[in-house]
Formats: structure tokens, C-alpha cells, sequence
């Protein structure tokens, strides 16, 4: 099981590797315009899966939500500790 630190590093080191083949990697060259309008999507789900499907579906829309948030901060270059600092 990862945890959300785990998975920041795991994503800067995707990024910084570059490899087309990588999700990460090809959803930072969409720019912040590609990745906020996943995050709009990803937003939009986790809502209805609140309203409409179980604690399993949820907390999975949740977790894709975590990733792409996770994403516009590498691709922003937002370090986690100044996140930290806002909670």
C-alpha cells in the first residue's frame, strides 16, 4: 500500500524519466489545461460515486482523484511541503 508521499515521489521520478510510455509522463505534456480538466473529471466522479455507489468505488474515484492532483503539482513544480503547510 502506498501512501500519498510514496506516491508523489513515484510520480516526480516518472516525470523525470520522460518515458512516453508512462501515463504520468504523457498526461504532463496535456499542460495544466489537460490535467485541470481531468481533475474537473476526476472531481465529477468521486461526487457521484458519494452519491450513488459503494465504499470500495469511492475510495477508488477518490484514489485517481489524489493522482491527478498529484500530477498538477509536479507539473507546477509544488513540493509537498508547501501543501503541508495549508493543512
Amino acid at each position: 500500500m502506498k501512501s500519498f508521499d510514496d506516491l508523489f515521489e513515484e510520480l516526480t521520478a516518472k516525470a523525470a524519466g520522460g518515458d512516453t510510455e508512462s501515463g504520468t509522463v504523457r498526461e504532463l505534456a496535456t499542460g495544466v489545461h489537460g490535467i485541470g480538466k481531468k481533475l474537473v473529471e476526476e472531481a465529477a466522479e468521486v461526487w457521484m460515486a458519494a452519491e450513488f455507489q459503494s465504499d470500495d468505488e469511492l475510495a477508488e474515484e477518490i484514489s485517481q482523484l489524489l493522482y491527478h492532483l498529484q500530477v498538477m503539482m509536479i507539473a507546477r513544480e509544488i513540493p509537498m511541503e508547501k501543501v503541508y503547510r495549508y493543512l
